[in-house]
């Protein structure tokens, strides 16, 4: 069992801020993330698009900000539980101290004084392509999100997909690999200057292979390695590719299946929260960022930091049992 005193479910933006706000309160904090990383959406999918309304940032590209998100949380060192979900969390108490009692898709067992549900649209999962045997592969030679780019290096790489991801890591690993961008139709959703970029680049260097309407139908390797991936066009004509690495990148699925059964106030996908502390009706829980809902709610991101920053905040009471007049950041526990 793992002691904290604060547990924040999701690592996307709101939760790695919350992860920072908790620790400058001198919490021990926790962060529950369904993804292999932090960042969430900002990450597995929009890494390379910039964000404008970041207050002090004209403009910032979506991985670099999540970045110095993660730097600014991990000065606390909160601890990570990444590739798991929250599935249950039940009522805890011991020595007239009330907590709750999160459980993760790993068996991890969490005791934690409160929690904030930061988890977007809820937990999201890579939406992972239909393929006999992919499960092998995985986090050997497929990957749904790209973490180490030098292991890409002088490599065969094949890329499906046509969304923002899919176009912008196809630009970016071309310039260090060989990289065969599939698609299974002929016209990609991405932002049309990164499809043309993309095209560019197929008719200029022999580094990037554009192949539209293909699917892949199988993939073939031992020891969790591919050697070769099958795919297949709209008359069922085979064409088998030598690949190192398959990068199926088909967008995240949102997944609010677990939180439904926490006990709480559900509106149209969303917690419901009572402001100004954005609690849910389950006391020392809760919600803050897209999955928070209550009358004059407003998705930027910046007012889901305001909305965790309180959240965390009212909580500190119950975690410490003894009130703190905040005053201005510096403050705050420091470490």
């Amino acid at each position: 069992m793992y002691n904290f005193d604060f547990a924040i479910i999701g690592g996307g933006p709101i939760g790695l801020f919350a992860a920072f706000q908790a620790g400058m309160l001198g919490m021990k904090t926790c962060i529950v993330e369904a993804l292999d990383m932090l960042g969430g959406q900002c990450s597995a999918l929009y890494a390379q698009k910039p964000i404008y309304d970041i207050p002090a940032h004209p403009k910032i590209l979506a991985q670099d900000f999540v970045q110095n998100l993660i730097d600014q949380a991990m000065h606390y060192q909160p601890q990570l539980f990444l590739e798991q979900k929250a599935i249950t969390c039940k009522d805890y108490e011991r020595d007239g101290q009330e907590a709750f009692m999160i459980e993760t898709s790993k068996g991890q067992m969490i005791k934690a004084k409160a929690v904030l549900i930061a988890s977007g649209g809820g937990a999201f999962v890579p939406n992972k392509p239909m393929i006999q045997n992919i499960e092998q592969f995985e986090n050997k030679s497929v990957f749904y999100s790209v973490q180490n780019v030098e292991q890409f290096r002088n490599k065969k790489i094949m890329i499906a997909g046509g969304g923002d991801s899919a176009l912008d890591w196809a630009i970016n690993l071309s310039a260090i690999a060989t990289v065969y961008l599939v698609h299974r139709r002929d016209k990609f959703s991405a932002m049309p200057a990164s499809v043309e970029h993309a095209m560019q680049i197929a008719s200029n260097s022999s580094a990037l292979e554009i192949i539209t309407s293909h699917q892949i139908r199988s993939v073939e390797g031992v020891h969790g390695l591919i050697r070769n991936v099958c795919i297949v066009d709209n008359n069922e004509q085979e064409r088998t590719l030598e690949v190192d690495y398959l990068l199926p990148f088909f967008g995240l699925v949102k997944d609010l299946e677990d939180i439904k059964h926490w006990g709480l106030e559900l509106q149209r996908g969303h917690v419901v929260v009572s402001y100004p502390f954005f609690q849910t009706k389950r006391e020392g829980m809760y919600a803050a960022g897209d999955v928070a809902y209550y009358e004059g709610k407003l998705k930027l991101i910046l007012v889901g930091f305001a909305e965790a920053a309180a959240a965390i905040h009212h909580a500190y009471p119950r975690v410490f049992g003894k009130v703190h007049n905040f005053k201005y950041s510096t403050s705050c526990v420091q470490r």
